[in-house]
């Protein structure tokens, strides 16, 4: 005797070798034997062969049309014998039989399974909708393989096209687009980014790190909405009789420090002046909502994405002839840069000039300063305040234990390029800016000042404020970030609060409503307790640091670029430590596998053997060890940082906002020198 029974979802046939009703001993035609319990047998037969039934079954149940198959059918429940006597006019033989339950198992869409060898016809409309559905999926198919076949022949379909690094971002996995790129990566054996850069749905390894971001960041678009308020900037706030000057690239539009001077008694009066959006963007209002929604201004080379609206940025950057509402702090410095009497006010200046660096670093030099003529317009202030702020650097070296390193180089990008934005084809330069230069000197600590004597009075007043903090703890040191007073250590003061950038960075518009409100005696917009602050300050961590990540993955791109459009094929280099190595005249940061161990600072030079501005690497080899010394002085904190950041483009903890600083660590100069742009 034979049987067809059912055995883990499979219909399969053997002859019985022994059993009973409960179960049988079965060898199927391959020659294996198994147990099968006698619920699970379908069939019971003698002839045909087990083999030929499976096979003649199955052959005729292919020839069954499916919709006469359920016209046939009782509407109610069945079992597959019932339906084929019915179908066949007679009893059915085995083979007859097993053709009708193989028809009816293989048609899910029109027979519904009930049990074993039991079946219902779909109703008339889920069926109507299932058959809908499987034409649907079989056009999918056909346009999915039109889609593969393209690709394979080096073609790009228009919606590929359209979506372009979505596909790779943010896919819908149930796409056709996204299966037919799977498919024809498979097939050509190349990942799916690879194979979307070489058919042009993703431009360029360029648009890719820019797309990548975007889609991420701001995947709305990077334009502010039409219909946000437009900017009221307040004219009934007091108005001071001084001369106010700024100290910027030329590129800056984001205009947000400048500095006065005038005599008071034995004293010389510093003024630092600020742009207040506070005075008017409350906190919940529309405006108060988009910066907090961007949370910072983004740099990387060749772009800026603002945090305000053009229009906002425009009203209240301290431009020169504009009379700009300002959050003031006034110092009386005496002869020995002694500051003696410290106040705020919320007023207006009236900006008499943007001194500029790229056009003054030439003129206003330490040899100039050091002469007492410097001939520039405001040269007299620049020198007192050049001499004020290395008094003031002097102090926080002394509470630091140890001197800044000076000479340190920071770099900036400079593309030249057609459009609006830069592409793949700009030309990159690098150009060093030498850290600690007067007029960077000047800007970093008299903001540096401000930061710190502003986070202290918040704490005076007990008026809670965002504060930046740095404190050693396991040998470990880092840059913390919360509404607790604490010393920076690494800038050498004992409160630190970034308030001088409001126009910029959602947090110093925080605090200078704080301020505000401390100076005028107002009620202020956040309580101690408020839960709202506590959210600020860990968005604007993984904002801000998804933003420095970006700015270092594009600057390490066009470093790279930069290699390549100058053919470089030998470059020197200084080792950081290990096998990190710190790249001449650019700032880049690589490994070399296999490097001989070489103490900190020893320079060599290394063959550049290729440059992947996708994975954003170098591969190199080493050259020659070479007998000059480091080329750049070392800060040992900064640099024990340094090598614990990623070097392969992803950011580190950095207060870094010039374009073209790169990964670094919390530093007086990265988090004061302004913005280039």
């Amino acid at each position: 005797m034979n049987l067809l029974f059912e055995e883990d979802g499979l219909f399969r046939a053997g002859t019985v070798l022994s059993g009973a009703d409960v179960s049988f001993q079965v060898e199927l035609p391959t020659g294996k034997r198994t147990k099968v319990k006698g619920s699970h047998v379908l069939l019971r037969f003698e002839q045909p062969a087990p083999a030929q039934l499976m096979s003649r079954a199955q052959s005729a149940a292919d020839e069954i049309d499916l919709d006469f198959l359920w016209g046939c059918a009782p509407q109610s429940e069945f079992g597959f014998d019932e339906l084929a006597r019915e179908y066949h006019g007679h009893a059915p033989d085995a083979v007859e039989a097993a053709t009708i339950l193989f028809r009816l198992h293989g048609a899910p869409v029109y027979f519904h399974r009930k049990g074993r060898g039991r079946y219902r016809p779909a109703p008339p409309e889920i069926l109507r909708q299932a058959l809908a559905a499987v034409e649907r999926k079989r056009q999918q198919e056909l346009l999915k393989q039109t889609y593969v076949d393209a690709l394979k022949a080096g073609e790009l379909p228009e919606s590929i096209a359209a979506q372009g690094v979505l596909l790779a971002v943010r896919p819908d996995k149930n796409s056709v687009e996204y299966k037919a790129v799977e498919a024809a990566a498979e097939q050509l054996q190349m990942s799916p980014l690879a194979l979307l850069l070489a058919r042009g749905a993703i431009r360029s390894p360029y648009r890719w790190h820019l797309e990548t971001f975007l889609v991420s960041t701001f995947p709305r678009g990077t334009g502010f909405a039409a219909d946000l308020p437009a900017p009221q900037v307040p004219d009934d706030l007091p108005l001071a009789e001084i001369e106010v000057f700024s100290i910027d690239d030329s590129a800056t539009t984001e205009i947000d420090d400048a500095f006065s001077l005038q005599p008071a008694g034995d004293f010389t009066r510093v003024g630092i002046h600020i742009a207040a959006p506070g005075v008017v963007i409350a906190r919940g209002d529309a405006l108060d909502a988009v910066a907090r929604a961007r949370m910072s201004t983004v740099y990387a080379p060749g772009l800026k994405f603002t945090m305000l609206p053009p229009a906002w940025i425009d009203a209240f950057t301290l431009l020169e002839g504009r009379v700009v509402p300002v959050l003031s702090l006034y110092v009386d410095v005496d002869a020995d840069h002694q500051i003696h009497n410290v106040e705020t006010r919320v007023e207006r200046v009236r900006i008499a000039a943007n001194l500029r660096h790229d056009l003054l670093d030439d003129v206003v030099t330490d040899a100039a300063i050091a002469s007492g003529e410097v001939a520039t317009p405001f040269g007299a202030q620049l020198v007192r305040l050049w001499h004020l702020a290395r008094a003031l650097l002097a102090r926080r070296e002394a509470v630091r234990g140890k001197p800044e390193p000076i000479g340190r180089v920071d770099y900036g990008f400079e593309l030249d390029f057609a459009g609006d934005e830069p592409d793949e084809h700009a030309h990159v330069s690098i150009k060093p800016r030498r850290r600690g230069a007067p007029l960077d000197l000047i800007v970093a600590e008299l903001m540096i000042l401000a930061n710190s004597h502003w986070g202290g009075w918040l704490a005076q007043q007990r008026i809670v404020g965002i504060y930046r903090s740095q404190q050693r703890a396991y040998g470990v040191s880092r840059v913390k970030m919360s509404t607790t007073p604490a010393p920076h250590e690494g800038m050498g003061v004992s409160h630190y609060a970034w308030s001088t950038s409001p126009l910029r960075r959602y947090v110093d518009l925080v605090n200078q409503r704080q301020l505000i409100a401390a100076a005028l005696g107002r009620a202020p917009a956040y309580g101690a307790n408020d839960a709202d602050i506590f959210g600020i300050v860990s968005g604007f961590d993984a904002a801000y640091g998804s933003y420095a990540e970006f700015q270092a993955k594009l600057e390490r791109y066009w470093c790279l670029r930069w290699l390549r459009q100058e053919g470089v094929k030998r470059i020197a280099a200084s080792v950081v430590k290990e096998d990190l190595l710190r790249l001449d005249g650019l700032p880049m940061l690589t490994r070399l596998p296999g490097l001989p161990a070489l103490p900190r600072g020893q320079r060599i030079e290394i063959d550049v053997i290729d440059c992947d501005e996708i994975e954003l690497s170098l591969e190199a080899r080493l050259h020659q060890v070479l007998t000059q010394p480091a080329t750049e002085p070392v800060d040992e904190d900064e640099l024990a940082d340094e090598t614990l950041a990623p070097v392969e483009g992803a950011g580190a903890e950095t207060d870094a906002v010039t374009t073209g600083a790169g990964p670094r660590v919390d530093a007086p100069a990265a988090e004061e020198i302004p913005p280039a742009g």
